[in-house]
């Protein structure tokens, strides 16, 4: 199973900054990989551990900041369209 991190997250002022740097330094020291800007991946094992990740995911988030946690199967991840 795949977690994709998909976060929007203010950046206007020095504090922000802080707090954006530190949660996407979590989301790398938890495993997850950049596919993008923003948007951050990680397989697990299980639906079980995905969910367990997740909760870390939505307890490190700034208090400002917006969230969205997509789980997929393997199937699906392997089916995702890529366009350079």
């Amino acid at each position: 199973m795949w977690t994709l991190v998909m976060f929007d997250l203010p950046t206007d002022d020095d504090i922000a900054k802080k707090n954006y740097t530190a949660f996407r330094k979590r989301l790398l020291t938890s495993g997850y990989a950049m596919m993008q800007y923003s948007v951050y991946m990680r397989h697990h094992a299980s639906r079980e551990n995905a969910e367990t990740h997740a909760k870390r995911v939505m307890k490190a988030l700034p208090p400002d900041g917006e969230v969205r946690i997509l789980k997929i199967t393997d199937k699906q991840f392997s089916m995702m369209e890529v366009f350079f």
